[in-house]
């Protein structure tokens, strides 16, 4: 079932304990986004709940408030909530979240992930830790060396089990779940529900309340999207000079290769501009640096693959740019997710190469939007043409169509 519409906003309504209510003032929340004001009240049933809502959308504190509203201490060694998470930088996000939300200093989380060590990890986990945030591989690992046990556990959230599933993670993700009581309260988040997905709801949940808050056109409508058609070897002008011309207060560029993603970092640096590039290349701890760097703005812009687009939740981006199209339609969904974050205005901006005006116009159909075209005054994105022999008649320039009979700015 789908929840209804007439519920309260505001947390003062969300009934929620002092201290947890103090912690959401002191973070800055005030009014409950749709998703929290939904699945808040109905998790604090007790019952299962699939919450199905894009990335930016306050879903982290849809699923920890309602663990933290009912928890009343209890065993301290041994965690009573587990989050599972795709990747370590939304496993660190959320533990932040965590932190920021404690209702108590006694309510204590950790976050295990691989890729760093196990000595601090094995220290946390053996202090006690109430909330574990951690990705399936790591989680295994520390269940495997006996430093981590789930037999306290009544409240468990797979947080974008979609992703998790696209990854691969399926068979760890089930030997968790076969560690921790069925006695439990489980809470699936996930911004699409694919048949995997739903079988993993049919074997491991009961009766959930499905809370649905996606649009049901895949985009964000505050988003401002335009295209620019520019040939391969102007794409850095270009860059360049939206960069002058937008001053964005922070932007995401994203890019297809890893090695694109240095180059273009390079590139960038020497013009003096504050950036970084990410992806799955660097080590882990670097990574993080890069990240908490972004987030308190010593770096304004960040270079990205896809593998990082949903590991980004920075609530401070004002430009995303596709430098790059993506691979996959629903990337590109990802990808302009990172801003227009809660609802805050946003601009996206996609690179079309001349022979791409097929791709742009399947990512209009994918999002049931015309992206509209933006003219960059005082560039000129193509190359001058050479001029035609004196024996050869001049060519035309033409127009370009896309598969939908939709007309691209463009040269042959």
């Amino acid at each position: 079932m789908t929840t209804e519409e007439n519920i309260p906003t505001k947390f003062e309504d969300l009934n929620l304990i002092p201290p947890l209510l103090q912690a959401v003032k002191r973070v800055g929340y005030k009014v409950a986004s749709p998703i929290q004001a939904q699945l808040i009240p109905v998790a604090a049933t007790g019952a299962d709940v699939i919450g199905q809502a894009q990335t930016g959308t306050g879903k982290t504190a849809a699923y920890l408030i309602p663990f933290m509203n009912a928890w009343r201490g209890g065993d301290l060694k041994k965690p009573q909530a587990i989050v599972l998470a795709p990747t370590r930088e939304l496993a660190i996000q959320v533990g932040e979240e965590a932190v920021k939300l404690s209702p108590s200093k006694h309510f204590r989380s950790a976050v295990i992930y691989g890729g760093a060590g196990f000595g601090l990890q094995n220290q946390q986990l053996a202090e006690g830790r109430t909330l574990i945030v951690g990705t399936p591989g790591r989680v295994l690992d520390h269940i495997g060396r006996g430093t981590l046990q789930l037999d306290k556990v009544k409240y468990l959230v797979l947080d974008e089990a979609d992703r998790m599933l696209d990854i691969g993670f399926r068979p760890q993700i089930e030997r968790i779940l076969k560690t921790i009581t069925r006695d439990r309260q489980t809470l699936l988040m996930s911004a699409t529900l694919p048949a995997d997905v739903l079988k993993l709801t049919e074997r491991y949940m009961r009766n959930p309340v499905h809370v649905n808050v996606s649009p049901e056109v895949v985009t964000v409508d505050r988003i401002d999207q335009s295209y620019i058609t520019v040939d391969e070897d102007r794409k850095t002008e270009l860059l360049l000079k939206l960069l002058a011309t937008d001053n964005p207060r922070q932007c995401i560029i994203f890019v297809e290769r890893k090695r694109g993603c240095d180059n273009l970092a390079r590139q960038l640096k020497r013009h003096k501009i504050r950036c970084a590039a990410i992806h799955g290349d660097l080590q882990q701890n670097m990574r993080e640096r890069i990240m908490a760097a972004f987030r308190d703005g010593r770096i304004s812009v960040l270079i990205a693959t896809d593998v990082m687009s949903r590991g980004i939740d920075v609530s401070g981006i004002s430009h995303i740019v596709n430098y790059d199209l993506p691979n996959d339609n629903e990337n590109y969904v990802h990808r302009i997710g990172r801003t227009g974050r809660m609802g805050a205005d946003g601009k996206a901006i996609t690179f079309v190469m001349p022979d791409e005006g097929e791709v742009l116009t399947e990512i209009e159909m994918t999002i049931n939007k015309i992206i509209p075209a933006r003219i960059v005054e005082g560039f000129e994105a193509f190359r001058p043409k050479a001029p035609p022999k004196s024996d050869e008649p001049p060519k035309q320039s033409l127009p370009v169509y896309g598969r939908a009979g939709r007309k691209y700015s463009n040269r042959l």
